[in-house]
């Protein structure tokens, strides 16, 4: 069951998070498709594949076979290789909305990732805990790919 929010603050939901990665911006970015699409995992490793098509307008969704699967949003932006950005419910099956953007920024020999969700509707405190902790590891698994890749290159 669902508690009603008792006012706007009740409503809302910002996270932030700022990854520094030690690889090209181009790199980084390629990394970001695969690890929020194909290799998507939840936080405690298990895979749950989502599909993207990169484009604006295209889906960002689950897909369970059979025309079977959940909606997460719509790529509301997309400018390579340095914005990503989606609006729709995510993962969340209740009256809500969310705005996820992805900003990449040379820096510093490497790629400054700034991410940041938003949302409104009823989310439970719990799940505002879930989601944090979720999109930490999600974010973590794109550095650790694109240093990877970003290693590869260079020595190949």
């Amino acid at each position: 069951m669902i508690s009603i929010p008792k006012n706007a603050a009740d409503m809302t939901m910002e996270i932030v998070q700022e990854i520094h990665v030690r690889a090209p911006i181009d790199v980084t970015f390629d990394a970001l498709l695969e690890e929020i699409g194909p290799k998507n995992q939840t936080h405690d490793g298990r895979a749950m594949p989502l599909k993207i098509e990169a484009w604006p307008g295209g889906r960002w969704y689950r897909d369970l076979g059979d025309n079977n699967g959940h909606f997460w949003g719509n790529v509301q932006a997309i400018k390579r290789p340095s914005l990503l950005e989606f609006c729709g419910p995510l993962m969340l099956s209740y009256p809500c909305v969310s705005n996820v953007q992805y900003r990449l920024t040379e820096k510093d020999g490497g790629t400054l990732i700034t991410f940041r969700h938003t949302a409104m509707g009823f989310i439970q405190d719990q799940q505002k805990e879930q989601m944090n902790m979720g999109w930490g590891a999600m974010n973590e698994r794109v550095r650790k790919v694109a240093e990877a890749g970003g290693a590869k290159k260079a020595a190949g």
